[in-house]
């Protein structure tokens, strides 16, 4: 669900005896820190691209966050177009699983390529099994092989266990809630086992191996009437050296990102969207001269908002309760035409890709003309 534009890894070679294509090979061998082999996936979750085709991929069940070299460098994101009626149900026919068993997670694009990947989950459960799949413009849904690629992997300190909380639900399900990938860092969102849990983690890109910083993020919950540190964020992007961050329920919270240094923050609440929704996931473009976020929502549709990081500055901190299902902060507008969207991701300049969950079981890839 990468938002940014990406600044490839590789540095010009200067060695005279080597080709452009060996050098490059040389120089990602040595720098990139990947090994050749087959990831153990547990589970695939969240998904982002970091530069050159790099697929970041969250598995909550290992906490860890996997990047792989799909190789796919091929194409233009600005001239794809991807429309694509009951992948779910192509999917299930070709890893022969009944529709209502096959669970796509998550979706992002490749801007090296405009292709489209999903993570899927073939069952449910402990015992579902993780597999990537990619969409093409033709209209083509193939299975990503995982088998003897480049890949490296970064785990997450101080993960919650597997369990059940007090209401039920598996806490080490909500390690990994999404991932971005900004300016040679992946940024990921989640909980931990301590008593501060919302955390954002941050690993260098390429991994080190090192431990990240944890930052505790706090923000103050217009909705709920208080201050907390257990809800986890679960969608986000990066803009202007900023974190815009949704939360159920669902107040907008600003981090800088400087701040993401390990230590607590207290997250600036600038927009309480409205109560009993959940945010799925969110995007920004530019028209003319304005900036706006999509963030697409369980319960109200596709909501739009003029954002900019001046009205990020200016605008006053939510520090009280909004009560009655209101709205505060930054506005937003709900579009009608857009209805039924799980995930959206930009393709292109002025294009979106939204997957459609239908009432009818149907789940459609659809491309969009950004409004």
């Amino acid at each position: 669900m990468l938002r940014t534009q990406f600044v490839p890894l590789l540095s010009r070679c200067a060695l005279p005896l080597c080709g452009a294509l060996l050098c490059a090979s040389l120089v990602t061998a040595a720098d990139d820190g990947m090994q050749q082999g087959t990831p153990d996936l547990k589970h695939a979750g969240p998904l982002a691209f970091g530069p050159n085709g790099i697929l970041l991929v969250g598995d909550s069940r290992s906490a860890a966050v996997y990047a792989i070299d799909t190789g796919d460098h091929t194409g233009a994101a600005n001239e794809a177009e991807v429309n694509i009626e009951g992948i779910n149900k192509k999917i299930a026919a070709m890893i022969g699983s009944a529709a209502e068993d096959t669970v796509i997670n998550d979706m992002v694009v490749n801007p090296s390529s405009g292709s489209i990947y999903l993570s899927v989950a073939r069952g449910r459960g402990p015992s579902a099994t993780p597999i990537i799949f990619k969409a093409d413009s033709k209209g083509n849904v193939s299975e990503v092989n995982m088998k003897d690629v480049r890949f490296s992997k970064a785990e997450l300190a101080s993960a919650p266990e597997s369990g059940r909380d007090r209401k039920g639900r598996n806490p080490r399900l909500s390690s990994i809630t999404d991932i971005q990938f900004d300016g040679g860092k992946v940024i990921v969102a989640g909980l931990s086992n301590e008593e501060f849990a919302s955390k954002l983690r941050v690993f260098d890109f390429p991994f080190t191996g090192q431990s990240e910083p944890s930052t505790s993020i706090e923000v103050y919950h217009g909705a709920h009437g208080r201050l907390e540190t257990a809800s986890p964020v679960r969608t986000f992007i990066t803009y202007e050296d900023t974190v815009l961050a949704a939360y159920t329920c669902t107040p907008l919270v600003t981090i800088p990102v400087e701040d993401l240094d390990g230590k607590k923050v207290m997250g600036k609440t600038v927009a309480e969207l409205g109560n009993r929704n959940h945010p799925l996931d969110m995007i920004i473009y530019k028209k003319g001269d304005q900036d706006y976020l999509l963030i697409a929502n369980n319960a109200r549709g596709v909501m739009k908002l003029k954002i900019s990081a001046e009205e990020f500055d200016s605008v006053e901190a939510i520090r009280s309760r909004v009560g009655g299902g209101g709205t505060a902060g930054i506005p937003y507008e709900t579009l009608p035409q857009f209805e039924d969207v799980v995930q959206l991701d930009r393709l292109g300049e002025d294009h979106a890709v939204m997957l459609i969950d239908h009432s009818t079981g149907d789940v459609d890839l659809k491309t969009v003309a950004l409004p």
